[in-house]
């Protein structure tokens, strides 16, 4: 009985994160509009977009940066003619949107992470997490716009929050009126993190990467986390 509890209760999680993730992402209609003209019409421009959603091309931009930050947009650097600066178009990453998930897949994976954590034993486990971490986030970091890099920490941490819900977390940004953080409603580790915490450091490292990838300035990331008996999982920086 408790193994299948704890099996619904992960599919729960994964659900919610992807409805958060789909809300987030699709629940303004210029939005919407934006990212299926960009799917019909691969190589669209931020001009091109205005003048099909009547819309000022900065607001179009905005869009674009959410929609990059999500996943599901990408941008090309294109020389027309070749003369000029070369022009930014954007394309949909993948032609559908998969909003099916793989629970039988993800189940198996997660039984082969826990089994590896086991025989790396806590401290190379916990080690490699950072590690995994921070190299992810730093090639995310790399797909953000570039206006990213100039952006304060606390809006750096929203953008932050965007891509952990576009990767499971079901994330959002809370500003205190003292430091930025991301508080993850969900874990795409499931019950992985409750037996292994040391998963936790995934977290840190990936919003440490993007941070540092962007340039935001803020290097030093802390966490709490349900995992390891805190009330929240929050990382502050």
């Amino acid at each position: 009985m408790s193994t299948e509890t704890t099996s619904f209760a992960f599919d729960d999680e994964a659900f919610s994160a992807k409805v958060a993730g789909l809300v987030n992402s699709f629940g303004d209609p210029t939005r919407r509009a934006i990212y299926l003209f960009v799917r019909q019409n691969p190589g669209a421009t931020a001009n091109d977009l205005a003048a099909q959603c009547h819309v000022h091309p900065n607001v179009v931009r905005h869009h674009l940066d959410r929609l990059i930050a999500m996943g599901y947009v990408v941008t090309d650097e294109v020389r027309r003619n070749g003369v000029g600066r070369p022009a930014k178009t954007y394309r949909a990453l993948d032609e559908e949107l998969l909003l099916d998930g793989s629970p039988r897949r993800d189940a198996l994976l997660v039984a082969l992470l826990e089994r590896a954590l086991d025989m790396l034993g806590p401290e190379k486990s916990e080690e490699m997490a950072l590690s995994v971490g921070l190299e992810f986030g730093a090639s995310l970091a790399k797909s953000m716009s570039a206006a990213d890099s100039t952006r304060s920490v606390k809006a750096a941490m929203a953008a932050v929050a965007d891509v952990m819900t576009a990767h499971g977390f079901a994330a959002r940004s809370v500003d205190d009126d003292t430091r930025p953080s991301v508080i993850a409603e969900s874990c795409p580790f499931g019950s992985a993190a409750v037996h292994h915490p040391v998963l936790c450091a995934v977290d840190r490292g990936l919003i440490n990467g993007i941070l540092v990838g962007i340039g935001s300035g803020a290097t030093a990331v802390t966490l709490t986390s349900r995992a390891r008996g805190d009330v929240t999982c929050q990382a502050t920086a």
